[in-house]
């Protein structure tokens, strides 16, 4: 177990009630992603945590694969769809490049809090892309903690000493040229949180002819 999965699965039976604080920003994500939602879509939720999302769209759309690397998350997850009686998401203790996911599965990819933590972005947005049907979507929300540069360097030197996951601290220039970067047409751009700088993109695979 890596310190980043020890890290998730430390925080799993809190963070929904840490999340509940931003309730209104999970609000807003959730009414803007269903907009892009069919009711044919086969959708990965590419660290799902405890399923806030996941759970809430799963009548929009055919079938959900969730995923996400701390397996306390994941029983969390399973459990609140269980409770639900939620019987088309698919909820796993996996990572984007399991073999199992084929190119050109899934029309929507939801990267909700994931992408400031990756450590190869380039690398998941080229995955990201294969895994997508043509024109296919990723549908995201992400701090941009480069925009305040007090907070980025505290961000950095907690990381630095273990305390927290590795975090890269975006400016939204930066995060739209990752995306755009890994063969997708941004089509949306929202800041959703002023305080937290916490911005929702949509963005559309690029055909390549």
């Amino acid at each position: 177990m890596n310190r980043s999965e020890k890290f998730w699965d430390k925080m799993a039976n809190d963070y929904d009630r840490e999340e509940k604080k931003d309730e209104l920003t999970y609000i807003k994500i959730i009414e803007k992603t269903k907009k892009y939602l069919k009711i044919s879509d086969i959708v990965l939720d590419y660290g799902c945590r405890t399923g806030l999302i996941s759970n809430e769209i799963a009548d929009n759309v055919k079938v959900i694969h969730a995923i996400d690397a701390s397996s306390k998350m994941i029983e969390i997850a399973k459990r609140k769809a269980d409770g639900r009686k939620i019987e088309n998401i698919d909820y796993s203790q996996s990572t984007i490049f399991d073999e199992k996911y084929k190119r050109g599965s899934f029309d929507v990819i939801l990267v909700f809090y994931i992408l400031h933590l990756l450590e190869d972005t380039p690398k998941v947005m080229k995955r990201m892309n294969e895994l997508l049907k043509p024109e296919g979507l990723i549908i995201s929300t992400t701090p941009c903690m480069g925009e305040k540069t007090f907070l980025s360097i505290l961000l950095s030197l907690v990381s630095k000493i273990g305390l927290i996951p590795n975090i890269r601290s975006f400016k939204i220039s930066e995060l739209e040229d990752s995306i755009a970067n890994g063969n997708f047409e941004i089509v949306e751009t929202e800041c959703l949180n002023q305080s937290g700088q916490q911005y929702f993109i949509a963005a559309k695979k690029i055909l390549i002819t």
